[in-house]
């Protein structure tokens, strides 16, 4: 058996996670310079070259960074991490004639052309999925909450991927792939599920039953480290957190903010319940799985699958009703105009509304695209 320690953590504190790819200002393409602009941001620091950055990280292609906040109580707190460290890197990267950008992908760039970063663990990766490694130019938000026990943690996953297309809904914005309209809102989503232990978590009724999944995995190869099941939701032991990871990338800190907000009054209000001694309902897998294409297909617009009898509601629609049955929470977490941000964005249109929006203004240009979102990040 594999047994798994769950950390100690406060119930209900946050760290957000934003992967930023880098952008070139004059041809808006990907720009493979991360170890460049790591490197510089460490010399400023004073940071030796061999060590990690503590708050701007590499990710697995040389066009990402990835911007990791602490340990904070209040959405506030952690949003004003997060602007200080975009600052901070825009000060490396302005100068070389790169720009930030964060969508849940690139509208033109050519997948396939991307370098990785090179560490064993993203060479190993590639090695093993081949085509669908080398597709993955993709971009998204993370959000951990902290849990004050154990036994909350595989609740809470399955309660937050009862949730799975309302966060999908609204951070969709990958609807561009290759210099072409998928259709879809978000093309990242499934992208994504293609890697082994990607997508849509298991069940599992106890938390043996994980360790034993986890166990399965490490025996037979498929993974070398916990850390390499990438689901949407997880529980992240070594950090006593449920982290939610469904979200393509988000330009607007403001978004990022209520998406931030929303997660973690959910998770208490979760927490709560299961205080009191209710159980978190769990989806059947086919509604889980049906849910998650309606979001990336259709985005706000989504007609989603509420429970196991199959009710069904507008995704926008049931939004508004869990902003108004949550803000009691948000008002004791001290998140509440970050929690109205939810209908903020509904209001003004997903990311990926956005970039078609851009997109049809510009004729047809894709560089519009992308120089619409950097004007987003510029904002931060």
């Amino acid at each position: 058996m594999q047994k798994i320690e769950f950390a100690d953590s406060p119930q209900s504190t946050i760290g957000v996670e934003w992967e930023i790819a880098l952008v070139d200002q004059e041809t808006a393409d990907l720009c493979s310079i991360a170890e460049q602009v790591l490197g510089q941001l460490k010399d400023n620091a004073g940071i030796p070259r061999h060590e990690e950055h503590p708050t701007i990280k590499p990710e697995l292609l040389m066009n990402t960074v990835e911007i990791v906040t602490g340990v904070h109580k209040t959405v506030s707190s952690a949003a004003e991490e997060l602007r200080a460290n975009v600052r901070t890197l825009s000060e490396v990267t302005t100068p070389l004639g790169v720009d930030l950008y964060c969508a849940g992908s690139h509208p033109f760039a050519a997948p396939t052309s991307q370098p990785v970063t090179d560490k064993e663990r993203y060479a190993n990766l590639i090695d093993r999925t081949q085509w669908w490694g080398r597709q993955m130019v993709i971009y998204g938000v993370h959000v951990h909450v902290g849990l004050d026990d154990r036994e909350k943690a595989l609740p809470i996953t399955d309660g937050l991927i009862n949730y799975q297309p309302h966060f999908q809904a609204l951070s969709a914005s990958s609807p561009y792939w290759g210099a072409e309209d998928t259709g879809y809102a978000s093309q990242r989503s499934l992208m994504f599920q293609q890697l082994p232990t990607a997508g849509i978590p298991f069940h599992f009724d106890t938390w043996s039953q994980y360790e034993s999944y986890v166990a399965d995995m490490l025996y037979t190869g498929v993974i070398d480290d916990i850390s390499e099941i990438r689901w949407d939701v997880r529980p992240v032991a070594r950090l006593g957190t449920v982290e939610m990871r469904i979200c393509d990338g988000m330009s607007s800190l403001e978004d990022i903010s209520a998406v931030t907000a929303l997660t973690q009054c959910l998770v208490h209000d979760m927490s709560l319940a299961l205080e009191a001694g209710n159980k978190i309902p769990v989806m059947p897998d086919w509604y889980r799985v049906e849910n998650k294409w309606r979001a990336a297909r259709y985005g706000l617009d989504a007609i989603i699958i509420l429970n196991a009898q199959g009710d069904e509601m507008l995704v926008t629609d049931h939004l508004r009703s869990e902003v108004k049955r949550l803000t009691p929470i948000a008002e004791q977490l001290g998140c509440a105009d970050e929690l109205q941000g939810i209908i903020r964005l509904i209001e003004r249109g997903a990311e990926y509304q956005l970039q078609r929006r851009a997109f049809e203004a510009s004729e047809g240009d894709y560089r519009a695209i992308v120089r619409d979102n950097v004007s987003r990040m510029n904002a931060v």
